[in-house]
């Protein structure tokens, strides 16, 4: 082998060695890239805020800020001495109707009144029964009831304050799974898809946390070309809380490439 052909191989080798580097170095930047540090909050799968459906006194708070309760227990008890009087005296009327409608039933068989008065009787069985309903569903308002287990938050109102229909009492937030929303490029749906595991670093325990993706909305946005995802911590973790956050690291896997 002559010096020239040895010079020549040596060099392709290096050339070619050279467009090696350069590519790994050109992946490996697309790569960097790609990778997203996110901020990320946690929030709870489920809150709300209760409020009054009826103007009433609160006559009880049973529960406590931070405390738990189950789905169904009273939350919040306001005083309906006024309807549940009301409710007999509309029961006692719905006695009366139904007294009459019978003997106007009796009478109408012997002839003794007409086919008017008879229905006028019915419409008052009617009547009575549907002011027991109104009443009832009144003072059934007056126990406001958690509509799922969790904790509560901030109380808006106290005991022995007068609220009005649509006023704000209590806040209470379903905290038994924390989820986290994720902004991500549209191009990471080939693989970023649900069950897809990852972690978050949460600044509140300064610890790590396993997190899988759960769903991805219907809509991506056009001129982002992104997606809004929803995650969960993939676990029970009595630490955490709505409202810590941290920091999500995503980078599409080196295969997907």
């Amino acid at each position: 082998m002559t010096g020239r052909t040895l010079r020549m191989r040596t060099g392709a080798l290096a050339l070619g060695a050279l467009a090696a580097v350069s590519a790994a170095g050109a992946l490996a930047a697309d790569y960097a890239l790609d990778r997203q540090d996110m901020r990320a909050q946690l929030i709870p799968q489920r809150y709300t805020t209760l409020s009054a459906e009826v103007g009433a006194k609160i006559s009880r708070i049973p529960i406590k800020e931070g405390q738990r309760f189950v789905a169904g227990q009273t939350l919040v008890a306001l005083d309906c001495i006024l309807p549940s009087a009301q409710l007999q005296k509309a029961r006692a009327q719905q006695a009366s109707a139904r007294n009459n409608w019978e003997g106007s039933q009796q009478m109408a068989k012997l002839n003794a009144i007409g086919q008017v008065e008879l229905r006028n009787s019915e419409a008052e069985v009617a009547k009575a029964a549907a002011d027991v309903a109104y009443l009832q569903a009144t003072i059934d308002k007056c126990q406001i009831k958690a509509p799922f287990s969790g904790r509560a938050g901030e109380q808006k109102a106290r005991e022995q304050q007068f609220v009005q229909p649509g006023q704000a009492i209590l806040e209470i937030v379903d905290d038994s799974t924390l989820e986290l929303e994720l902004i991500v490029p549209t191009r990471w749906l080939a693989w970023f898809r649900p069950g897809h595991k990852f972690q978050v670093h949460i600044e509140d325990t300064d610890k790590t946390y396993p997190v899988k993706l759960v769903r991805i909305t219907a809509k991506a946005d056009p001129v982002s070309q992104s997606v809004k995802s929803v995650a969960v911590i993939d676990g029970r973790f009595p630490e955490l809380m709505a409202g810590m956050s941290g920091t999500i690291v995503l980078a599409p896997p080196k295969t997907s490439r």
